[in-house]
């Protein structure tokens, strides 16, 4: 019996990287998982590592940016699991150029998956958390603390040079989640934060191909940082060296766990000292 026992928890992007952290971390200590990917394999994978380490899990497979999602991923919690207690908005990507040569698409797209698909699932739980609520108080239950941790970056804390799109998406973040702090205080829920620094992903890992990309619903995306500059930006790092996936789910857990059930509206920076 974990800290997070008869906790349901959704995730987006968790089939790989960071989100599958954070979901294995969640499962781990007990709570029942929705698996959120944009493809269905990484999704099952995610979903098949925490079965076998003996964790419930589902996957909704699909974009957060697609129309009707976000009832559809707050559905599958309620009809499979029976409930909806912890919220962890962390599915995004980068698509990085400066401001001169960044299209509408690109501001659009960052924008829609970082920020506004946030939003639209929050929407979307609202009513559901609500109705939880209610039919506590009515049959005289205490009404547990649930948890959102919506993630952002120390770019949307400070900026970073090509990265107008990325950096006001993680900025407006900050300001949803203390909004939502405000106006689901009277529910039990609390809002919080994670901005991480460097974190090595197949998003930032050294890779010496200039070239590589990954497909994004049909956009090539660009990834990877040149070795030389992952050792200089190492460097500038207090504890010497970029984060890995486990370091950041261990922050988004932070303010899972019953231990942080008074803190809310908060930004809590996992970038191994970085300053902004």
């Amino acid at each position: 019996m974990g800290k997070l026992a008869d906790k349901v928890a959704i995730v987006t992007g968790a089939g790989r990287g960071i989100g599958a952290e954070i979901a294995c971390k969640l499962a781990a200590e007990g709570a029942a998982v929705v698996v959120n990917d944009l493809d269905e394999q990484p999704a099952a994978e995610a979903v098949a590592a925490i079965e076998a380490d003996g964790g419930r899990a589902v996957a909704c497979v699909g974009s957060v940016t697609e129309d009707g999602f976000a009832e559809r991923f707050v559905a599958t919690a309620v009809d499979t699991f029976g409930g909806l207690d912890i919220v962890i908005n962390n599915a995004g990507y980068t698509w990085d150029t400066v401001i001169q040569k960044m299209t509408d698409e690109q501001w659009d797209a960052i924008l829609d998956v970082h920020l506004k698909a946030p939003f639209r699932i929050l929407r979307a739980a609202q009513p559901v958390i609500a109705g939880f609520v209610k039919q506590a108080k009515a049959d005289g239950r205490e009404v547990p603390t649930r948890k959102v941790v919506n993630i952002s970056s120390i770019a949307g804390l400070g900026g970073n040079a090509g990265q107008v799109n990325y950096a006001a998406a993680k900025a407006g973040v900050t300001g949803l989640t203390k909004t939502l702090a405000k106006e689901w205080g009277r529910y039990n829920v609390t809002v919080n934060t994670v901005a991480f620094g460097l974190i090595k992903t197949r998003l930032t890992e050294a890779s010496a191909d200039a070239d590589a990309k990954i497909d994004v619903q049909g956009r090539e995306i660009k990834v990877g940082v040149s070795p030389d500059l992952m050792t200089m930006m190492e460097r500038s790092i207090p504890l010497g060296r970029a984060g890995t996936p486990a370091d950041a789910a261990g922050a988004v857990y932070l303010l899972c766990q019953p231990e942080s059930d008074y803190v809310s509206a908060q930004t809590l920076v996992c970038g191994g000292g970085m300053s902004i």
